[in-house]
């Protein structure tokens, strides 16, 4: 669909009903994602980072799809990439807002499990970094080894993150003392008991009804946003990292928010690594649809988003291993940190992109 013609103010509009749009169906998605977990015993591995990591990355999924199709995989980096950074950013608010002053996420999530969910996330940014450098002839029957590796890398990080859940040779699994009491991924099973007077056809039928809104909000959003990066004169790239990514990741705000006002607050960390560590499988996707090698088209913004995205889940691994108890404005100080790099980040990003 081509909108260059509409007028500013009807792109607006059409780039903020869409963002409503991902935002309800995102709150719905995730609670049919658990009940549905829950009901078919699908486990942690495969119904919590799975299939929760694609439903609430299916507005990037929709935005790269309709990228890779057109050949122009600018816009859609920059949200991969950018969209890691910004919901790193995620557990800010969740600190903020969905704790308040009863104490910091990161105390309370601290886990092994966690930290080794968010070197998992390191790893494959690294791994972005590194397919950066190669030539965009390395691509054999439309796979670049550096996008496979990526793939590769993250379903051997779901399988180690799972062993360590069931069987982590630490005391108590691994989890930190005065913690979250009740077990990671309760808030499912209450979903399940609130839902239950709902049969699983009409749970499944919500679900698919859901993702279908998702996708198509997720174009909306893509095709209106890149329309209005032109009409104001803004990089795509860095209209894409900032203001796209946000609007794409409002699922992740909606979920975790929900999971925070349960108490599942190693979950809500859990959902941001795990989606995290997806995003970047999305390259592969970009690949196979555009017969191109996308990560050696990674512009130095694209880049400069990587590494900012590794240096702010590295403050969280820091934040899960000390702990910190004390309040700043309603929050950690890890997360008050991440808060205040990112700010300069994009600072910073403002000026590279020009």
């Amino acid at each position: 669909m081509d909108l260059s013609a509409l007028s500013l103010p009807v792109l607006l509009a059409i780039f903020i009903v869409a963002a409503v749009a991902i935002w309800l169906a995102g709150i719905k998605l995730s609670d049919t994602t658990d009940i549905l977990s829950s009901r078919l015993g699908l486990g942690e591995a495969l119904g919590g980072a799975i299939i929760l990591a694609v439903v609430t990355n299916l507005p990037e999924i929709a935005i790269t799809v309709s990228a890779a199709l057109k050949g122009d995989l600018g816009i859609a980096i920059g949200n991969i990439l950018g969209g890691i950074a910004i919901q790193t950013v995620v557990l800010v608010i969740l600190d903020a807002f969905g704790l308040g002053k009863s104490g910091t996420l990161s105390f309370k999530a601290a886990s092994i499990p966690l930290i080794l969910e968010a070197l998992s996330v390191v790893t494959i940014l690294a791994v972005v970094v590194l397919g950066h450098q190669l030539p965009a002839s390395l691509i054999y029957f439309h796979i670049p080894p550096a996008s496979l590796l990526i793939v590769i890398i993250w379903m051997v990080s779901l399988w180690l993150v799972n062993k360590a859940n069931k069987d982590l040779p630490w005391k108590e699994q691994g989890q930190a003392p005065d913690s979250q009491k009740e077990a990671k991924g309760h808030a499912k099973d209450k979903k399940d008991q609130q839902a239950k007077a709902k049969s699983t056809g009409k749970v499944t039928m919500l679900f698919l009804l859901c993702a279908l809104v998702t996708l198509v909000a997720g174009v909306a959003l893509e095709e209106s946003g890149d329309a209005i990066a032109k009409e104001i004169h803004m990089g795509g790239v860095v209209f894409g990292a900032t203001v796209l990514a946000l609007a794409t990741s409002l699922p992740e705000i909606s979920t975790g928010l929900t999971s925070v006002k349960m108490g599942d607050y190693k979950m809500a960390m859990s959902d941001i690594f795990g989606g995290n560590a997806f995003l970047p499988v999305l390259f592969l996707i970009a690949a196979l649809l555009s017969g191109k090698a996308p990560l050696p088209q990674a512009q130095n913004t694209d880049i400069y988003l990587t590494s900012l995205a590794i240096l702010l889940t590295v403050i969280y691994i820091c934040g899960m291993i000390f702990r910190p108890r004390k309040l700043f404005l309603n929050m950690g100080a890890d997360s008050l940190l991440v808060l205040i790099i990112y700010l300069l980040g994009v600072g910073g990003l403002l000026v590279i992109a020009h």
